[in-house]
């Protein structure tokens, strides 16, 4: 497992996207290749960061093989070369959000854009997404502000019906505190510094965390419209009663505590 930086990694480029990942081998090279297309054309410098939880699947060795990684699983320096990928495979402590946190570390890039690997999220959104953050500090790909949506309706009024009650109990105005898409300026990020271990942890509740902190210090947050599309290849990771279960917890647990270190 490669280690991670001691100190905080130099900015040496535009744009980094962290995809964090566990068992996405039928996605992870098909994403990557898209989020190349839809940056190559613009003025950007970007490396894409993959994050994975030691994928049973080969995951990592699919990455491996498709963009010819070094031993490190690093490619050429960032900042030299637009368009690297690079590999950190997490062997100890697993789980989305400290996948998350690690990949936000290791980052070199002044804009940070994380985003899931199921294809999901349309990689066609980034170049907007980044180019909002010269006016504002979060940039958030939401689902429930006009012309998002979701493949699955089910689910699409399900999760509204959820995020009233999230907005219900932390009062704040984010319509979708689940997206986990979003790009953020790399010294706001920093700026949450010390909340880190009381953000990052646990599955996709740490988006919930990390927004309410955001709403908290008053950041310029932006919603912009995102349509989630069926999954391409493999099984969705989250059960809906146990991960509904979990986030009512988080909730719950933000309402009367709030934010702890």
């Amino acid at each position: 497992m490669q280690e991670l930086p001691t100190g905080q990694p130099q900015a040496t480029i535009d744009v980094s996207i962290v995809l964090p990942t566990y068992n996405e081998r039928d996605n992870i090279c098909d994403l990557i290749d898209a989020i190349q297309r839809e940056l190559a054309p613009t003025d950007y410098t970007f490396e894409v960061l993959v994050v994975d939880d030691n994928s049973p699947d080969g995951t990592a060795q699919a990455v491996r093989q498709r963009y010819n990684l070094d031993a490190t699983d690093r490619g050429p320096l960032p900042g030299k070369t637009s368009g690297v990928v690079r590999l950190f495979v997490r062997t100890q402590d697993k789980g989305l959000a400290k996948s998350i946190r690690d990949g936000l570390l290791l980052a070199h890039g002044r804009t940070l854009v994380v985003m899931d690997t199921d294809f999901n999220h349309d990689p066609a959104m980034i170049p907007q997404m980044v180019d909002l953050l010269r006016y504002y500090d979060l940039v958030i790909g939401s689902r429930f502000v006009m012309r998002g949506g979701m493949e699955d309706r089910l689910r699409y009024h399900l999760s509204q019906l959820y995020n009233v009650f999230i907005r219900a109990l932390l009062h704040t105005q984010i319509q979708d505190n689940l997206s986990g898409y979003f790009a953020i300026r790399r010294e706001k990020l920093y700026s949450l510094a010390p909340l880190f271990p009381a953000i990052f942890y646990g599955y996709g509740d740490y988006f919930i965390r990390l927004l309410l902190a955001a709403w908290r210090q008053d950041w310029k947050i932006l919603e912009v419209p995102v349509f989630y599309i069926l999954r391409r290849h493999g099984d969705s990771k989250t059960g809906f009663w146990s991960i509904f279960q979990q986030y009512t917890a988080a909730v719950l647990k933000l309402r009367i505590f709030g934010l702890r270190t």
